[in-house]
């Protein structure tokens, strides 16, 4: 009942949310995609899984809030505040893909496959972002390998 009621909460979260970023202008053209397309992206996936977590078939009873499943929250707010921190002085790829294995590692997976996971997340997606949507990321110590 209460992730039912949560969901609605978080899909009408998502609807204002996509009324400002559907207002997003750059002063110049930075990009091809412009401002608006990651934002409205990320806007849907979260809408399509307040859908889904509102209309899925069954009753499973939600998870017990404990002491361990707090544990794994702060440690993926920290994973993520770390990849935040890393993001321009390791750049994409390597800041991206050290936080895919640490996140990997915390929800359960084994070594080798969370790191295979991480090379390919972080590489297809610089790839993806640079040279398939000319939006330019950061380097970092990857940029020494450029010259």
């Amino acid at each position: 009942m209460y992730v039912r009621v949560f969901a609605a909460a978080w899909l009408l979260l998502c609807v204002g949310l996509a009324v400002l970023a559907w207002g997003f202008q750059a002063p110049f053209a930075y990009d091809p995609v412009g401002p608006r397309a990651y934002p409205l992206l990320l806007i849907v996936l979260m809408a399509a899984g307040s859908l889904w977590l509102i209309f899925k078939p069954g009753s499973d009873p939600a998870p017990v809030f404990d002491k361990a499943m707090a544990h794994k929250v702060v440690l993926c707010v920290l994973a993520l505040l770390v990849y935040a921190l890393l993001y321009e002085l390791l750049g994409f790829v390597l800041s991206t893909s050290i936080s895919v294995f640490a996140l990997g590692l915390l929800f359960g997976g084994r070594p080798l496959p969370c790191a295979i996971s991480a090379a390919l997340m972080g590489g297809l997606m610089f790839g993806l972002f640079d040279y398939l949507l000319d939006v330019p990321l950061p380097l970092g110590v990857l940029g020494l390998l450029e010259n």
